[in-house]
């Protein structure tokens, strides 16, 4: 017990310091060696790193198809981008949002797009009627079937958000079982994680755009010749994607985004919207926790995308594929350097916020309901100091000024290195 608990905080510490997730720490302090997959009652606990990429190659799995998690990303349009700095009354304080898959603000299209490349028969459920949705789900589990279902994060319960992200959003989850009043859920976990079901319900209820949306897959073989389509047709996708000129689901948004850190006369830009620190370091976690694995949705996805090129390059017999994915491992770099600056670890406070979040991610994702507590513990003092911070700002004015400054410029080399990584998939 005692080796274990030394082990678990040397992996927090590696995670806080590194923005790693979980099983990327874990190899580097365990030797390089892997977790082998849990099972629980059947479902083998793959993990994952992106949800929505995740939760189809681990139902895939289930039904005994080999389809990597970098291919699903791939065959689904791979990367894209997006900023929005969202301001609600409501709330009190602006929103950050960040975008880096390919049509990631539209979650159902790009799902049933990704499975009808893979060559996945699947069931697409939505109904209004919270009576018909739950017999659909019942219908799901009593046959064994896996069902992937979108919920809102913090209806859900898990990651213990604060009840005014209630209803702002969330992913997929697959749901694998029932055990009593209780559901077994997915969520990239390596132990096994459930809610209530009536979480589950009102989890899937929450959100107007999905509302009670489920997407059940059927058994399939993943065959070489229906991998090599569906690579194909995701490259063309990525490319034409990343060709968009919108400046907030395109690749300008990165230009966009580092234009608005520095200008001081747009409203919406960070020195007017931010003009008394207040909130700021909220946004500046947001950015990080968003660009990090160590956030709960995987992070900028460069490196996993990455990992697709090397696949597409072999199964296409295309080698200079492998150069455009160490183009995109280098790009990965580079969006680790700017979570860097935005929630700088030297800054003591910083530190704090980064190991509260290292802590969250790592009791939902190694530990599940066996971590509930410390998960919610981690996850009150993160939120705690969060809310402090943005009351009374650690930053003055000129460090605040100085550090837009620096993301700006991070910003600029990324969005001209991101157009040159499109180019290389274009040729």
């Amino acid at each position: 017990m005692t080796e274990s608990k030394h082990l678990k905080a040397r992996i927090r510490e590696r995670m806080a310091r590194t923005g790693e997730r979980y099983m990327t720490a874990r190899r580097h302090v365990v030797d390089g060696r892997a977790a082998a997959p849990l099972d629980d009652h059947g479902w083998r606990l793959r993990g994952g790193l992106h949800p929505d990429t995740a939760a189809i190659s681990n139902v895939l799995a289930h039904h005994g198809a080999d389809v990597s998690e970098a291919m699903v990303l791939g065959a689904g349009g791979g990367l894209g981008a997006g900023y929005i700095l969202w301001e609600f009354e409501a709330h009190g304080q602006p929103t950050l949002v960040l975008g880096f898959r390919n049509q990631w603000q539209y979650p159902g299209r790009w799902a049933a797009k990704t499975l009808e490349r893979l060559g996945v028969p699947f069931e697409l459920h939505e109904t209004g009627g919270a009576r018909a949705a739950a017999a659909k789900l019942d219908a799901a589990l009593a046959a064994g079937r896996p069902a992937i279902a979108q919920i809102d994060c913090q209806t859900l319960g898990h990651w213990h958000l604060p009840a005014y992200k209630e209803g702002s959003g969330g992913y997929p989850v697959v749901v694998h079982g029932a055990a009593g009043e209780r559901v077994r859920i997915d969520d990239r976990n390596l132990a096994p994680l459930s809610v209530t079901r009536e979480e589950l319900d009102a989890a899937r209820a929450r959100v107007g755009s999905y509302k009670h949306r489920l997407v059940i897959c059927e058994p399939v073989e993943a065959g070489e010749e229906r991998l090599r389509a569906a690579a194909r047709e995701g490259l063309a996708d990525t490319v034409e994607h990343l060709s968009a000129r919108s400046d907030s689901f395109g690749l300008p948004a990165w230009r966009k985004w580092a234009r608005m850190l520095v200008d001081t006369r747009d409203a919406k830009a960070w020195p007017r919207v931010f003009e008394d620190r207040v909130a700021l370091s909220g946004a500046l976690l947001s950015a990080f926790e968003s660009v990090e694995p160590v956030g709960s949705e995987g992070g900028h996805l460069r490196a996993l995308y990455a990992d697709f090129l090397d696949e597409a390059a072999a199964l296409l017999d295309a080698p200079a594929l492998a150069d455009a994915a160490d183009a995109y491992r280098a790009l990965a770099q580079r969006w680790h350097d700017l979570a860097e600056v935005a929630l700088p670890p030297a800054l003591p406070a910083f530190a704090a916020l980064r190991e509260h979040a290292a802590a969250l991610h790592e009791s939902v994702i190694a530990r599940g309901d066996a971590g509930a507590d410390d998960a919610a513990r981690a996850a009150a003092q993160l939120w705690e100091l969060r809310a402090a911070l943005d009351r009374e700002p650690p930053l003055d004015r000129d460090a605040a000024l100085e550090l837009f400054g620096r993301l700006s410029e991070r910003l600029e080399a990324i969005y001209a290195a991101e157009v040159e990584a499109a180019a290389m998939l274009r040729g």
